[in-house]
This record gives C-alpha cells, structure tokens and sequence, in this order.
C-alpha cells in the first residue's frame, strides 16, 4: 500500500505522466540566476513586455467603476463581445459566423483549447499535430486521454503528404489535426491554398480541423495571413482559436476565441457552463473597445517586433546562428551555430543563461523536431537586444593565439 501522504497516493496518473513544463524549468533557472544578481535579458516566454493601448485600459477602469460590472459575467462570453468578433471575421476574411452557435469566448486561447479537447476526445482518441508544436497543442490531448500523433512539420508544402502517411498508419483513426499558423515556435507562414488542401483532407477522412490563429495581426512586410474560415467549407470542418494577448498586448488579461462549426463550439459552450462563468466583465467590454477601434493598435505593435526582429537577426547572423526573416510571429527561430549544436538545444538554453545572462527557449521543449533550435521571443527592447548579442559571443569557442 502507498503511504498516505506520497505524491502517487493523491496525483491523478494523467497528471504524473507530465513531463516538466518547458518554461517552468526555464523560468527556475532564470530565478536562480537573478538570485545571484545577474540581470538576465530575456527571450524565454512569448510574454508582450508593453502594456495594451491605453483607451483600453480606460475603458476596463470606466466600467469597473460600474457596481453591476462585478457581479457573474456569461460564460460564453458576452453578447456584444461574441458579435464584435464575429463583425471583425466578417470585415476582415468575409466569414458570416453566428454569434450564438458558432463563437465562445474563452479565458485565453490555452484554456480554450484545453477545455475544446476535453470536449472532443474520448479516451484513447487520436490527434495528428505537426511538430514542433506550441506545447499546449500537445498537452491538451494527453490531459483529455487522447493521443498525440507528431508529424514533422518541415515544408508546408508537403505537409499533407505526410500527414496522409500518418493517418494512413494510425490506430484507431485520428478525429482530429491540430494546425497553427503563423507558426509557434517556427514562425512559418502559409497562403490560403494552404488551407484549402486541409478542408479537403479533413472532408475527405472526416477529421475535425484545429486551428490556431494567435499571431493572426503580428506579421511584417504586406503579408496578409489567411484564415482557415475563410475557405468555403471550413466552418462544416473545423474551428479557429482567435487570442487578443498578441495582438493587443493583453497578455493577462486572457480573452480569445474560438470560431467555427457549431457542433464542435457547442460542445466547449456545454462543457465551460459547468466550469466558469466567464472573464470579469470589465475586461470583456474592454475588450469590445480593442476590436472596434480595428487594425491601428495592433500594427503599431507589430512595428514595434519588426524593429526588435531586424536587431536580432543581424546580430545572430553575425555570431553563426542560421537565421531567417519571418513573416510573422513575435519569435525568431534560429539553429545552432555548428560549434555549438552537438551539445543540444536544452544545454545551450542552460548555457546561455549561465554564462551570457540571456534567456530563450530550447527547440527541443516544442518536440523532437525543434531540436537543433533555439526560438527568442522578442519581448526586450533593442538596447537589450544588441546586449543580448554582445553577451552570446561568450558561447563560442574562442580561437587560439
């Protein structure tokens, strides 16, 4: 018999098989490093450093002074609120969406898409996720009793080919794919075609479609990405999760959306009226306001990566790292210098903390395809950034006389 007390006696087996938590272990060591007084620059966490807009935050104190404003929001989110996203899909990809079947808002977009799977699979289910993967893609379906199926992600051009093999391979069928793009970790961007092949995988094998949109409004240099809404077809196939923490810096305010086919939605909607009753309502009408005033704040934060981007880039190109310019995303993706590469990603993660005071997330924390990359979320400004770089050169071998 387990002793009373022993962490098997009272953690549920789902819970045990978790491996650490990526940026908990980063965060422990950044933690250790400050505690013996280095001012570490980091890139870890996708964490905006910048505060929303400030007609925002006027607007989440307005109605906070509101005596009613504090009383139960809706679960599902707002009326106003679930209208105004669906407005904003309708203006700006030309999808109808009803507000009432076919949008939830959730308190961020990783519970949204923690509770969707909870909703969806049944013990045993199985998910094809192209890897590297943002963790919770993952996670979500281990936590539901499904499980995972990793496809390498490589080129988008040839992903449906092996995604095809997988699917052809599995057992029992996969019910869902989980896809993101603009891309986390790798910052990959695709074109709308890109999205008609996946309605017609999914009609084609009857897979419902995941799709997380959360880097929808950081992207540079005219590109435009799509939807997967926006291909007809996609709201019988699929849902789309929406987040406002990119977008609109309101990264703790935790208000995103899922969008699409009603059936899926609803089953979300069912199962989060027996666990919430929605974000605080301040925050929801405040949120209104961020989508009505439309795409200027979000552009001027999306500058504001761009300029944080060009740094980065030129300084880790200089120092060997293999770069390339994104499109999108507030994350540059980079491979390790050859000097540097057969020590692993989790080590050097450990080393440039250890030696250089910079933080930034192994590849091999997103599954085994990141290994051999380091992702930086650009979340210092560019003082820091060009300190950052300074500071890396202490990583690479120093050469002789």
């Amino acid at each position: 018999m387990t002793p009373v007390g022993e962490p098997s006696s009272v953690v549920a087996a789902r819970v045990r098989k978790l491996p650490e938590y990526l940026f908990a272990r980063l965060n422990r060591l950044k933690a250790g490093a400050r505690a013996r007084g280095a001012d570490v620059i980091d890139f870890g966490m996708g964490n905006p450093d910048r505060p929303p807009h400030p007609f925002i935050i006027d607007k989440l104190c307005e109605v906070a002074h509101d005596p009613k404003g504090h009383r139960y929001s809706a679960s599902k989110g707002l009326p106003h609120l679930r209208r105004e996203i669906a407005k904003r899909y309708k203006d700006r990809h030309g999808v109808d969406l009803d507000p009432d079947r076919e949008v939830v808002v959730t308190i961020g977009s990783k519970e949204g898409l923690s509770h969707l799977a909870f909703a969806i699979l049944d013990e045993g289910d199985t998910v094809l996720i192209p890897s590297p993967t943002y963790p919770i893609h993952t996670f979500s379906v281990l936590l539901a009793g499904g499980r995972p199926v990793t496809v390498p992600l490589g080129n988008p051009a040839s992903l449906f080919d092996r995604l095809g093999a997988a699917y052809d391979a599995t057992t029992p069928k996969p019910k869902v794919l989980i896809l993101s793009f603009p891309h986390n970790p790798t910052a990959t961007t695709v074109e709308r075609p890109f999205f008609e092949q996946a309605v017609a995988f999914a009609r084609a094998r009857n897979l419902i479609v995941i799709h997380d949109f959360a880097y929808a409004d950081l992207t540079f240099d005219g590109y435009e990405p799509p939807s997967f809404l926006e291909v007809p077809g996609a709201k019988e196939v699929g849902v789309e999760c929406f987040s406002m923490t990119k977008s609109y810096n309101m990264a703790g305010w935790r208000v995103g959306f899922l969008l699409g086919r009603a059936d899926v939605i609803g089953a979300l909607i069912t199962l989060k009226s027996y666990l919430d009753y929605g974000i605080f309502t301040p925050i929801q009408v405040a949120a209104i306001a961020a989508l009505r005033e439309g795409r200027g704040p979000c552009r001027e934060i999306a500058a504001v990566y761009r300029s944080r981007m060009e740094i980065l880039l030129d300084g880790l190109a200089k120092l060997g790292w293999a770069v390339t310019r994104p499109r999108g995303t507030m994350y540059v993706w980079a491979g390790l210098p050859p000097a540097l590469a057969a020590e692993g990603s989790m080590r050097i993660a450990e080393r440039l903390i250890e030696e250089c005071a910079v933080a930034a997330s192994p590849g091999a924390g997103f599954g085994p395809e990141g290994e051999g990359f380091m992702r930086f979320a650009l979340i210092e400004n560019e003082e820091r950034i060009r300190q950052a770089v300074h500071n890396m050169r202490r990583l690479l071998p120093s050469k002789p006389g």
